[in-house]
């Protein structure tokens, strides 16, 4: 899809700060914007009063995401693995769902999220996520297992989805666009590092970038040392 094809955007979760950022980058690429998030988020976006639409509502109800995405060539989704109610399967649903046919759809997750099992981790990432995992739900605050669902769900669809995995994420002035790779364990992803602003960049330049469906790249900050030490000798590094 080139870019002019792309006219109107959705964001899910457009409040958060990924979410912010998406809606900063879409605004000045000139796209019509529709953001969706909660309720008692919707002043979180008051800063672009008068230039997008909101939808109030939770993520995953497929009534809410019916009305934001209608009409949309692309849509952006943050799966938020919040509380333990099915929040990020749930949203990966009713966009996958909802969507028009033909419609770009790209998600945000983290390197924990494996599409064919060929991801390398060290044993401190892996530590990490078992205990974030065993933590969240103890206090019935995160889902881990079910951003895992969500990802298989769009792993799984024949739509023209991209499943963006992000590193640890920092703040900071934008870098550029990230570099990436198929699999976790690349020395281009060593630094683990990428700032949040340039995530959200990827995400919205995945919009017109057909390379990338159906495709699960893994990101890093193109001035990280690893990136700089090894951006430009795999084939399937941006």
């Amino acid at each position: 899809m080139g870019t002019d094809r792309v006219k109107k955007v959705c964001i899910v979760g457009a409040s958060g700060k990924l979410g912010q950022y998406m809606v900063r980058h879409a605004l000045e690429r000139g796209y019509e914007v529709v953001g969706v998030c909660r309720e008692r988020s919707v002043p979180k976006l008051a800063a672009f009063e008068g230039r997008m639409a909101i939808v109030p509502g939770p993520t995953n109800d497929p009534d809410v995401i019916r009305r934001a995405v209608a009409g949309c060539d692309g849509v952006l989704t943050v799966l938020v693995p919040w509380g333990v109610q099915q929040y990020a399967s749930g949203t990966a649903q009713a966009v996958l769902d909802n969507a028009r046919p033909g419609a770009r759809l790209v998600f945000s997750c983290g390197w924990h999220i494996t599409r064919d099992g060929k991801d390398k981790y060290s044993r401190m990432f892996t530590m990490g996520v078992r205990a974030a995992a065993v933590l969240g739900k103890l206090f019935r605050a995160v889902e881990i297992d079910d951003q895992v669902e969500a990802c298989r769900r769009v792993f799984a669809s024949d739509t023209r989805w991209t499943m963006v995995r992000g590193s640890s994420l920092e703040e900071g002035e934008s870098q550029g666009l990230p570099v990436w790779s198929s699999h976790v364990g690349d020395p281009v992803l060593a630094s683990n590092l990428t700032r949040r602003v340039d995530f959200a960049l990827f995400m919205v330049e995945a919009l017109t970038n057909d390379t990338l469906i159906q495709q699960a790249p893994a990101i890093v900050g193109c001035l990280t040392p690893s990136a700089l030490a090894h951006n430009g000798t795999s084939h399937d590094r941006a």
